[in-house]
């Protein structure tokens, strides 16, 4: 039987969650100037989306934590699925920097899929998935102390 214990993920930049969620809001957008620019500034932008997709994913996929005595073989497929998205993400990732518009896609659905109900918008649940992974990324990435404060408006 795999391994089914999640190790946490490291947290990451400010910069880093910014730029991987504004090309998502690009694609999703059909902006694909926008999309073109953030992905040109950043050769990471496929690796940054599969640490994204892992944000997301794992914590729906993963496991049910240790209140429940016996997950069900439901969780434990619906776990599996959730490792086998982001392992072909991450394969996906390594072919290079023209990947990243197929990861955003492949992200922005499943989130269309899986978070969002009838009378929601993607553009909406991106705008909050932003909001959560920057604040993550600010709280693991403090600024340094009398730098000036960093005002973040996500539109």
């Amino acid at each position: 039987m795999p391994d089914t214990t999640i190790t946490p993920l490291a947290p990451m930049t400010p910069d880093a969650a910014i730029s991987a969620f504004h090309y998502l809001r690009a694609v999703q957008a059909d902006d694909t100037v926008a999309a073109a620019e953030f992905a040109g500034a950043e050769p990471r932008m496929p690796a940054l989306l599969v640490d994204v997709a892992m944000r997301i994913v794992v914590p729906i996929t993963g496991l049910l934590g240790s209140d429940v005595a016996v997950p069900c073989d439901d969780a434990f497929a619906l776990e599996a699925l959730g490792r086998v998205f982001i392992t072909t993400l991450r394969s996906w990732a390594q072919t290079g920097p023209d990947a990243a518009e197929g990861i955003a896609h492949a992200v922005i659905d499943f989130a269309a899929q899986i978070l969002t109900d009838d009378h929601e918008d993607i553009a909406d649940i991106l705008r909050q998935l932003e909001a959560v992974g920057v604040s993550q990324a600010l709280d693991a990435h403090p600024a340094p102390a009398g730098a000036h404060p960093v005002r973040l408006t996500i539109v």
